[in-house]
């Protein structure tokens, strides 16, 4: 197995990634952002243009947004599949001028997107620091789960029993209930 670069080559090869990855970003035609469940992309377009003189397709696997008669500004095949009817594209006017806001509902909300488009550079999605969440924004089951593994956390932090643990000792105590003849005094748990 190859040694691993020493810390300090090991941070300068990430600084240069990530300028090479920011450089990549800034040369796009547009700027993007995205969270766990959507893509928001800003493409300027010249400041005299109506929504009429735009060409902007939204399909569930591909994107274009383009001035009608001219080549494409974006154009390509989305890296995962969108909620179309959840998506949608508005014309803006901003401070630096107009542009085309894009906003692309993600099917699968559990995933980072590397680029918008698979024909353009990549983003290190290793290096996403999500947003917190709030409980109420998950799902009933996962909520649960994610309450559950809170608990047992803090129990275990007290020093005492999780979840499990408890459920082991209730169902222990409810066999010796229904069965007093039985010695229990010698058994071990664990």
């Amino acid at each position: 197995m190859p040694d691993s670069p020493p810390p300090e080559e090991r941070e300068k090869a990430e600084k240069e990634a990530k300028a090479k990855e920011l450089a990549e970003q800034a040369a796009l035609p547009y700027k993007w952002t995205q969270t766990i469940a959507d893509v928001d992309i800003q493409v300027p377009v010249p400041g005299n243009l109506k929504g009429r003189d735009l060409d902007v397709v939204v399909a569930k696997t591909k994107l274009k947004v383009a001035v009608k008669g001219q080549e494409p500004i974006l154009d390509g095949d989305l890296p995962k599949p969108i909620h179309v009817d959840e998506s949608t594209w508005t014309l803006e006017t901003g401070s630096s001028g107009k542009e085309v806001a894009i906003h692309l509902d993600k099917i699968n909300q559990m995933e980072w997107w590397p680029h918008v488009v698979t024909s353009a550079p990549k983003i290190d999605t290793s290096k996403i620091t999500p947003e917190n969440s709030k409980l109420g924004d998950l799902d009933g089951e996962t909520r649960t789960m994610v309450e559950k593994m809170m608990y047992d956390q803090r129990q275990k932090e007290m020093g005492l029993p999780t979840s499990d643990d408890q459920k082991k000792a209730d169902m222990l105590k409810k066999f010796q209930d229904q069965h007093p003849e039985m010695d229990f005094s010698k058994a071990k748990m664990g």
